[in-house]
């Protein structure tokens, strides 16, 4: 064998990838000097020199794919870089991650591939630094300080200069406080700041939704030239406004919201003509009052949604707008957009048409009180709304024709349960319930639903440049998994060219609903699905099986809709020139990137206050038990949700019975290889609160006992999966992990 490096270096500088034999015979690599060769060639993958791609093919470092996104890093310190241009996530072991933080966009070489696909990276390149700020903990320590961060994805402290830990206000150990990044980590130098601001204790409600509003930089104060802008908008509808305008003052019209809503976007109307059925929805014209290139629209794109928190709303527009002049608040004259609709017997549309309108709400109705008056049949509450009853139930009649249409086309419905935070005065979780989603909820779903598809493929045939919401075919390797996974339950899902039509995924939740392993597929088929997005290319939404779908119905709370509304304007009045086109069609990639991100930010945030209030829920909880379903499986644990409570937490694995546990990644399941006892996603257990760790951010729970069987997987299947797991030297003994 021609020894050393620098001989493999010579080999793959030629410029062509070498497979693994035909690398044998060019070094004349013996039998017994494999290993060595073995090892070399792993540990120039590991450091990068070479790259490894499917096959055991080398080729020199460069010569494999290159990926720039955002890194994501877990707090074990490995992490994975999320493509720009979508597709699989990259790996990225922790050695490759010392100077590089979560939330840095970063370009990064593929170095290995794996027979499945998965592909493992090294970063290359900083682009750019995603954490200017941080949020934590103050301690003092000495002169100076450290803060640990709110986020424990950064996975590491940051060290306060003395001199830096006050400011006008001094920071006092235990409190929180948002600290400015002033040297990020380089070798053995580590992460320094300095604190800019105290947030105050943390145990204060404010406190901790400042913690969020701080770490997720959500602008959460409108500046006075906003406020200015905002103020000088009038709060009535004027002689001048109503001009041109279709008026529906005379029309029935209402809105159906939540009990503790203020703003209303949506406000709707309806009359039978024979066997069709004609819907007015009409939507606030916040277009009229946000001029586009204003103090008002500039902040309104900045923050791009509305953010709501269990005891607050961070709003997109001043409360003057969207409280005021905009909602569309009852027996007061409003200004909307109107996509008015008729739809035939079978529930399919067969006119529209859209305008400006003037309207007067009849009523502000709650999702509570409709569904008293439909459902319940309340007496009491038929009464104080008699002039509203034959309205009422002439929507249910129309919300059953488009729910019909929708999923005769193969429109995927989850249904599943989401959470409503109870608080008290204080801000204190008090309950944590189901929140309902009943007839009226659906009622308003359609309604929306039909006006947004409507507006889409009005803009669409025009044709002018838009936004569309859309939804991407799910990933493809893991449409395959999921066939083979209920394959294993005796179902059949076709996958053809690497797709699978939504009707064929409808037809799989019949065939499963109400069988022991429907929450089980639900759950798998639910992860395949990739996150709806704003584009300013119609790719379709494959959820709602609608061949083009735009957001429309709440300008109110977010920037893609009042875009739309601008543009529908510019259509109906003519005003759409080529110039005017022409620069729509070159801002709109832009818009619809920024406020995708936004979106996501927003739901991060919503998520992370959800999250943290159940946590405080259940501080006092410790050794109670409590029935859950298993919702995630991984290497080190199980994630449970509890049924009653929407709580999530962690099993970890090294509290199972002890064994050694195999995790068969696309069974999604831990398996004892000795028990063969087997925890799967959906299984049914019974779990005791074990702990609740406010610094991670996680409450852990330890195993009680199974409550459903299920069937074991054949021990041929564990003993493969065993084999897959990459384990270096000698195959270790069972041991509990």
């Amino acid at each position: 064998m021609r020894k050393g490096k620098d001989a493999i270096l010579r080999l793959l500088g030629k410029g062509e990838p070498v497979p693994y034999r035909q690398m044998l015979k060019a070094l004349n690599v013996s039998r017994h000097e494999r290993g060595r060769l073995d090892d070399l060639l792993d540990y120039l993958v590991e450091t990068g020199e070479i790259a490894k791609l499917p096959g055991r093919i080398y080729t020199v470092a460069g010569a494999g794919d290159t990926v720039r996104g955002k890194l994501s890093t877990h707090r074990d310190g490995y992490g994975f870089v999320m493509p720009e241009d979508g597709g699989e996530d990259l790996f990225v072991p922790a050695r490759y991650l010392a100077e590089y933080m979560n939330g840095d966009i970063v370009e990064a070489q593929v170095v290995s591939t794996r027979r499945d696909g998965k592909r493992e990276g090294r970063v290359t390149a900083l682009v750019q630094r995603g954490v200017t700020e941080i949020v934590g903990r103050f301690e003092a320590v000495g002169k100076g300080g450290r803060v640990i961060p709110d986020d424990p994805k950064l996975g590491r402290d940051l060290f306060v200069t003395p001199g830096a830990a006050g400011g006008a206000s001094k920071a006092k150990t235990g409190q929180i406080v948002l600290a400015a990044i002033t040297s990020y980590p380089s070798g053995a130098r580590p992460l320094e700041g300095r604190i800019v601001e105290v947030l105050g204790e943390a145990d204060d409600p404010e406190v901790e939704a400042l913690t969020v509003i701080k770490k997720y930089e959500l602008p959460n104060v409108f500046d006075a030239k906003v406020m200015a802008e905002a103020e000088q908008q009038p709060q009535e509808v004027t002689d001048e406004a109503r001009q041109g305008r279709v008026d529906l003052r005379e029309r029935l019209t209402v809105t159906i919201d939540g009990e503790t809503a203020r703003d209303f976007d949506d406000a709707v109307s309806v009359a039978r003509e024979g066997d069709k059925i004609r819907l007015w929805v009409s939507i606030a014209d916040v277009s009229h009052y946000v001029v586009e290139g204003s103090r008002l629209d500039t902040e309104a794109y900045l923050r791009g949604t509305s953010v709501y928190f269990p005891d607050r709303c961070i709003p997109m527009l001043p409360e003057q707008l969207s409280n005021g002049i905009c909602s569309l608040n009852p027996q007061v004259e409003r200004l909307t957009m109107t996509a008015e609709m008729l739809f035939d017997a079978a529930g399919a549309r067969v006119e529209q048409k859209f305008y400006t309108s003037v309207i007067k709400s009849a009523a502000r109705l709650t999702y509570t009180t409709v569904k008293k008056i439909l459902v319940d049949q309340d007496a009491e509450a038929i009464e104080a709304n008699r002039h509203l009853v034959a309205d009422l139930k002439v929507m249910e009649d129309l919300s059953l024709r488009l729910n019909a249409v929708r999923k005769g086309r193969g429109s995927i419905d989850f249904d599943l349960p989401e959470p409503q935070i109870v608080l008290d005065l204080q801000g204190e979780t008090t309950a944590i319930v189901r929140a309902e989603r009943n007839l009226a909820h659906r009622i308003i779903e359609e309604f929306m639903l039909a006006a947004n598809e409507a507006v889409a493929h009005f803009l669409e045939t025009t044709p002018v440049p838009s936004l569309y919401r859309i939804h991407e075919n799910p990933d493809p390797v893991k449409l395959q998994d999921l066939s083979e996974f209920v394959f294993g339950f005796g179902y059949i899902l076709k996958v053809m060219d690497e797709k699978v039509s939504p009707v064929a995924l409808q037809k799989l939740l019949a065939e499963v609903a109400g069988k022991p392993e429907e929450r089980l597929i639900n759950e798998v088929l639910l992860r395949c699905m990739k996150q709806a997005r704003y584009s300013a290319e119609n790719l379709g939404h494959f959820g709602l099986a609608a061949s083009s779908y735009t957001h429309f119905t709440s300008p109110i709370r977010r920037y893609p809709d009042l875009v739309v509304h601008r543009i529908l304007k510019r259509v109906l009045s003519g005003k759409m020139k080529g110039v005017d086109k022409d620069r729509l069609e070159a801002r709109l990639p832009e818009t619809a990137l920024h406020t995708s991100k936004r979106e996501r930010v927003a739901m991060e945030a919503e998520r992370e206050m959800v999250d943290l209030k159940k946590m405080q829920f259940m501080r006092d909880k410790i050794g109670e038990e409590y029935d859950g379903y298993i919702t995630g499986v991984a290497p080190f644990g199980l994630f449970v949700e509890l049924i009653d409570l929407f709580v999530e937490g962690m099993v970890p694995v090294a509290t199972l019975p002890q064994d050694y546990y195999v995790h068969l990644e696309k069974s999604h399941a831990l398996v004892g290889e000795r028990s063969r006892a087997m925890y799967r996603i959906a299984d049914k257990i019974r779990v005791k609160v074990a702990a609740v760790s406010e610094p991670r951010k996680q409450v852990e729970f330890a195993l009680v006992g199974t409550l459903e069987k299920r069937p074991i997987e054949p021990i041929a299947d564990v003993r493969n999966a065993y084999q897959r797991i990459p384990i270096k030297g000698k195959r270790p003994k069972p041991r509990r992990r």
